[in-house]
């Protein structure tokens, strides 16, 4: 019973020891997680193009990598890119799929305080001009009162299409512009209804791959290519290989100079870092890998300045995915890291507090006989200086009360020492009294 009171007293003292660490840590803890980002959703949304476009295609290997991390990826389709970036403002798509150039921004002039961000580009995105006819076209203005399929309203490729026309002075209010595309201009232009056919997209989609292969239909290869790529900085230039179509036929039957915007993934600034992260290995996964027109690796990349850059994106193309996820499950990593945002301030705060707690539980046990040591001393000092006989009895009484007062602390048992030595001086400070009482009677009886 006697050894559980000690534990229980050395307990209380602990305790009133610990609860001004224990406050400034729950206060510090209060703080630090406001710094930790919430856990990411599980679901986010992506809006791309039609069902045969290569951004859906890109969007559909995409959901099934982040299917495998736990996260669903709703892929939407939409009329083009203008439709993407409207969704992404209207908070109605958290990722889209944006084609170079259809908002460009002067150099120096990116928008910080904008709501969207880049996350690179993941292909180049031909813009396949193609026409019909035995007369070689190699410059947009002899398209000049030609029937010319520019894409459906709002478009990435209609806007495209109008600025390059607008650069050769064939007005994009012209009655010959018409909004067709895809497979619908693909069919226009074989069926001799239409002359000429803007298309962008990938080499391998269909609509490519059919007209290419259609006898009588040529593509436009720009002797002026270098020219519009100062006029438009967002454009590239790339060339298709004579005969990389059909090596038995050579298709194309010369090298043939294109130009190119870049197929850029767009999200929201408020989406979690950690799936922008999980994106962009999606994207170096699948837009890694080499073409007809870029190197491996090449893709993802920031080549188009249209909209700035996300933070977490600059990072990875600087350092990489995230180190713990490279070693951990996705949702592990994510817990982990949270948890290190709010568990390292706490450590840093409690080292310093944890060091000093020792000397604090010390000073709290023995203040308490540092007071009776206090009353002591008074007491002798009041004695050997104005010691008064008739004030015996008031000296004795003092000192009990001091003795009583230290018989009755509960202090743990490493510190019963100083309680003894306090015991022993108590009755040294006794025994003072009575001498002081012996010679005081010898002195009246003198």
């Amino acid at each position: 019973m006697q050894r559980l009171r000690a534990r229980l007293v050395a307990l209380r003292y602990l305790l009133a020891t610990a609860w001004p660490i224990v406050l400034i840590t729950a206060i510090g803890l209060v703080i630090a997680y406001q710094f930790v980002e919430p856990e990411p959703p599980r679901h986010i949304v992506i809006s791309t193009g039609s069902e045969t476009g290569a951004y859906y295609a890109y969007a559909q290997r995409y959901a099934s990598l982040l299917s495998a991390k736990g996260i669903t990826l709703e892929v939407r389709t939409s009329a083009g890119s203008y439709e993407n970036l409207e969704r992404l403002e209207k908070g109605e798509a958290d990722v889209a799929f944006v084609q170079g150039g259809i908002t460009p921004v002067a150099a120096g002039e990116d928008d910080e305080s904008g709501t969207l961000r880049s996350l690179g580009s993941v292909s180049y995105e031909p813009v396949w001009i193609f026409y019909r006819g035995t007369r070689r076209v190699d410059r947009l203005h002899q398209l000049a009162n030609q029937q010319v399929a520019v894409g459906e309203d709002g478009s990435g490729i209609r806007g495209l299409a109008l600025t390059l026309l607008e650069a050769n002075e064939i007005p994009a209010t012209s009655p010959n512009l018409l909004p067709l595309a895809g497979l619908s201009a693909a069919e226009a232009l074989q069926q001799g209804r239409i002359d000429a056919a803007f298309i962008v997209a990938a080499q391998e989609a269909p609509v490519v791959q059919v007209i290419l292969r259609s006898p009588g239909l040529r593509v436009v290869s720009l002797s002026q290519a270098d020219a519009y790529l100062r006029r438009f900085p967002f454009l590239s230039k790339i060339v298709l290989p004579k005969g990389v179509v059909d090596l038995v036929r050579d298709v194309p039957p010369r090298d043939t100079q294109l130009l190119a915007t870049t197929a850029n993934v767009v999200v929201r600034e408020d989406l979690h870092p950690a799936l922008v992260s999980l994106l962009l290995q999606a994207m170096s996964e699948v837009n890694g890998q080499g073409g007809f027109f870029q190197r491996a690796g090449e893709f993802p990349a920031y080549k188009d300045h249209s909209f700035p850059l996300s933070p977490e994106a600059e990072r990875y193309y600087r350092s990489g995915p995230p180190f713990l996820q490279v070693y951990l499950p996705f949702w592990m990593a994510v817990l982990v890291e949270r948890l290190f945002v709010m568990i390292l301030p706490i450590v840093m705060l409690s080292l310093p507090l944890l060091k000093f707690a020792p000397a604090i539980y010390g000073w709290r046990v023995r203040s308490k006989i540092y007071r009776c040591y206090g009353d002591l001393k008074f007491l002798e000092n009041d004695l050997l200086q104005h010691y008064d006989g008739q004030r015996h009895d008031e000296y004795l009484n003092h000192l009990e009360r001091i003795e009583a007062t230290a018989s009755g602390l509960n202090i743990p048992l490493a510190f019963t020492d100083l309680l003894y030595t306090l015991r022993e001086h108590i009755n040294l400070v006794r025994d003072e009294l009575r001498r002081l009482a012996t010679n005081h009677e010898k002195d009246k009886q003198a």
